[in-house]
């Protein structure tokens, strides 16, 4: 209503109409004044900017997105107006917004997950065909999550073999991951025991516990479970991912060395990681790490196993996907994804440090990178979420606003 109103102000009373005001008044003020995040704040400008703009007086038939249906219509009488607007369709396509025809896909995939969700929520405990109850099939599944719970680190003997070094930060990083991922083995054997006692009567269940047994019940990670990194699997299939992760620092344990390529998604604080990289590089070449950021080179159709050296520079990072958009490998750029392709790999990406890098002004896509698909998180101390990693600049031929508005993005992990 504001905004309506400041329009009309300034269209009645400035000969010209005052672009940037608008734009200032509208996108920073009456709703960018409201949000906090500055993707969210970036998407309201661009989706902005297609309909403040002079182009619609310079183009007959003015399109709002790519579909024919959106479009300014040629000046007329009030009724011409009305008349348009009642023939626009009910249910408008993802491509209206800018989206994908996947984005359909991916809405019903997630109104289908919430429904199913809530039926195996209120599913009876006790079988009424004389099947297994909810605390016999609990206990079973407690005795097949204890059997694939590998066993915490040697905290001390990581210590001792990789110490502080003022020449490697990465042995603090390796050190820390051990410590967060030992204090979520330690609270799953100790809760799977306690849940075990109460389910058959040794001990009284509380609150923490029935929570516990009712999320292993319809296949959902337990909220005591659920601290040390961000994820929105399944129970299933995040024991998997678990196990993976415990797997990249076990091997990266063993030999006793930096790894030459690290896989991004097993970091449960990758910002450690990668500030750890620039102050490596800092201390190498004497350098501010206040001045480094980095720069990025997509290593195409290199993979993790072709690497057989570690960079000068920076790291290998691989192990993220992509969302709104796919990475055209022949043509080395971003492109438009392809029917029913959801989700795509990111190739491997090699993160260079460099000291008072200007950013590119043409030619690539700011591209967030999210640790899970919800692209949601808490406000940390810094101003970004804490779902939120960093902008990887990924080639790009088309303009930063298709894509903005498409919503691409990466992330380090998926929901299955």
């Amino acid at each position: 209503m504001v905004s309506r109103k400041q329009i009309k102000i300034f269209l009645e009373e400035y000969e010209q109409i005052p672009y940037q005001v608008l734009d200032y008044l509208i996108g920073d003020i009456n709703y960018g004044g409201r949000v906090t995040d500055d993707k969210d704040q970036r998407l309201i400008k661009t989706i902005l900017a297609t309909y403040l703009t002079p182009s619609i007086f310079l183009y007959k038939g003015y399109k709002f997105s790519d579909s024919d249906i959106y479009y300014c219509p040629e000046p007329g009488e009030h009724d011409v107006y009305l008349t348009y607007i009642e023939n626009l369709p009910v249910n408008s396509e993802p491509v209206v917004f800018g989206l994908h025809d996947n984005a359909d896909i991916i809405t019903a995939q997630n109104e289908g997950a919430a429904l199913l969700e809530t039926v195996l929520g209120i599913q009876p405990r006790q079988s009424s065909s004389g099947g297994k109850s909810q605390e016999s099939i609990i206990l079973d599944l407690l005795e097949e999550i204890k059997n694939k719970t590998p066993e915490p680190f040697d905290k001390e003997a990581v210590a001792k073999q990789f110490p502080t070094d003022y020449n490697e930060s990465l042995n603090t990083v390796l050190l820390q991951e051990v410590i967060r991922y030992n204090v979520l083995l330690n609270t799953m054997k100790t809760s799977i025991i306690t849940l075990g006692r109460g389910l058959t009567g040794k001990i009284v269940m509380d609150e923490e516990a029935e929570e516990m047994s009712q999320s292993l019940f319809i296949n959902l990670v337990p909220k005591i479970w659920s601290g040390v990194f961000l994820s929105l699997k399944p129970l299933s299939s995040w024991l998997i991912d678990l196990n993976q992760r415990i797997k990249f620092f076990s091997d990266w344990i063993k030999s006793g060395k930096t790894p030459k390529t690290f896989w991004f998604s097993g970091f449960s604080f990758p910002q450690a990681f990668m500030t750890a990289v620039l102050q490596n590089h800092a201390r190498a070449y004497k350098t501010a790490i206040d001045l480094l950021s980095f720069d990025f080179k997509i290593m195409g159709n290199t993979k993790p196993t072709d690497i057989k050296e570690k960079p000068e520079d920076g790291v290998y990072v691989y192990g993220m996907f992509l969302e709104g958009a796919r990475w055209n490998y022949d043509e080395d750029k971003l492109d438009t994804s392809l029917p029913k392709e959801l989700y795509t790999d990111v190739p491997m990406i090699h993160f260079i440090p460099m000291a008072n890098r200007e950013l590119p002004t043409e030619g690539v896509y700011f591209c967030p990178l999210y640790k899970v698909l919800s692209r949601a998180g808490t406000l940390s101390t810094t101003g970004h979420s804490t779902n939120y990693i960093l902008f990887v600049e990924l080639p790009s031929d088309k303009a930063q606003s298709v894509w903005i508005k498409a919503g691409v993005a990466m992330f380090l992990s998926l929901k299955q």
